[in-house]
């Protein structure tokens, strides 16, 4: 009995190790795709007009980049984040004025590369930041991408410095989308959040379902978490978010369909039935995370994750290319049709989600 016992425990290792390694080797593949298409990070990015590789989408890329880093340590990927970070003189797209959430977002990975190496500069970020709070103004995150994009550069900054008023200043502005933002783009009753002022209640799908857009809810999901992972569990704010956390997780498992994807739209199928890889890797990244935290219950969400991997799984093309990307946009009908072979307009901000969500998982399965 006792060897039976051990054989079973040896078997079972067996298998987590060897599934673990598929998801290492899946996100290291479509990585390696990206680095190699886009070997040079300096260069701007050409769609219909020429844009600075700041970008918010490339910033999405390496904040899924130094995720992947934080399990696979390979020198080649602090240094092409190093040689994108330096060319940009560390300060976020469109200078240091400005308060356009999209051009912040790379300042999250500016903060996440300074603390892994203790290199690199801040003090463009603090300038930006503080030109910001000065205004006396909370009311710019008209959109709820805003929330991933800025909110995390000011609790991260907070984390650092311990400076209350960043965390402060982050909280106001997220209450300020949250409650009031076209009289609040968080339906709470529902747990999801409507993408906008436009679309806000009673805009409907044509089925007369409510338009809750897949990724625009994963980008609020992703910055939760990126915010809590770096505050106190016992703060005000901590607690606060993870109330969300959790009315988010609840609402999402129950858009998910058989086969692990949420698709473009999360409660209408009517015009968008096909399978949406960037929501589905952004919810993988807030369920994997939420159970390792003790936050979710594993028998619950773990099923969810395991379907989910399997879906992204799916949309991995053998060269590394990532299918059923939906297209940049604000909802569901966006960069529509989706398909398993179409080529969205901008690939980078979807790489970095499923690197995202193939590094939480890979540490859920790693536990």
């Amino acid at each position: 009995m006792k060897r039976l016992i051990i054989l079973c425990m040896t078997c079972c290792a067996l298998t987590a190790a060897y599934a673990q390694a598929d998801v290492l080797k899946a996100a290291q593949l479509t990585n390696d795709y990206f680095m190699s298409k886009y070997s040079d990070p300096t260069q701007p990015t050409f769609v219909k007009k020429q844009r600075p590789s700041s970008l918010w989408t490339r910033a999405v890329y390496y904040e899924g980049l130094m995720a992947l880093y934080a399990v696979d340590k390979q020198q080649r990927y602090l240094d092409y984040t190093a040689k994108w970070a330096d060319f940009h003189k560390w300060t976020p797209r469109n200078g240091t004025k400005t308060t356009d959430a999209d051009d912040q977002c790379c300042e999250q990975t500016y903060i996440e590369y300074n603390l892994a190496t203790g290199k690199g500069t801040l003090e463009p970020t603090k300038e930006n930041l503080e030109k910001q709070m000065a205004s006396g103004r909370t009311d710019y995150w008209t959109w709820i991408d805003a929330i991933q994009m800025a909110m995390p550069v000011y609790v991260k900054m907070y984390a650092i410095t311990n400076d209350q008023r960043y965390l402060d200043y982050a909280m106001q502005s997220y209450r300020w989308t949250r409650n009031e933002c076209g009289g609040g783009c968080f339906n709470v009753k529902e747990g999801l959040w409507w993408r906008d002022k436009d679309y806000v209640a009673p805009y409907k799908e044509k089925d007369g379902k409510n338009c809750y857009w897949s990724r625009g809810n994963g980008w609020v999901y992703a910055a939760l978490l990126r915010s809590m992972e770096v505050l106190p569990a016992k703060s005000k704010a901590y607690k606060e978010l993870k109330k969300d956390f959790l009315l988010m997780s609840e609402a999402l498992l129950k858009c998910q369909h058989e086969d692990g994807f949420w698709h473009a739209s999360l409660v209408s199928d009517a015009d968008y039935p096909t399978p949406e890889m960037t929501g589905t890797a952004l919810f993988l990244y807030g369920m994997a995370w939420g159970i390792q935290q003790g936050l979710l219950k594993e028998k619950v969400y773990r099923p969810a994750c395991d379907k989910a991997w399997s879906a992204l799984k799916s949309c991995l093309h053998k060269d590394g290319f990532l299918g059923w990307n939906q297209g940049t946009g604000k909802d569901p009908s966006a960069g529509q049709p989706v398909t398993f072979t179409s080529v969205p307009d901008f690939e980078d901000y979807g790489t970095g989600c499923y690197l995202l969500g193939l590094t939480e998982y890979y540490k859920l399965l790693k536990r």
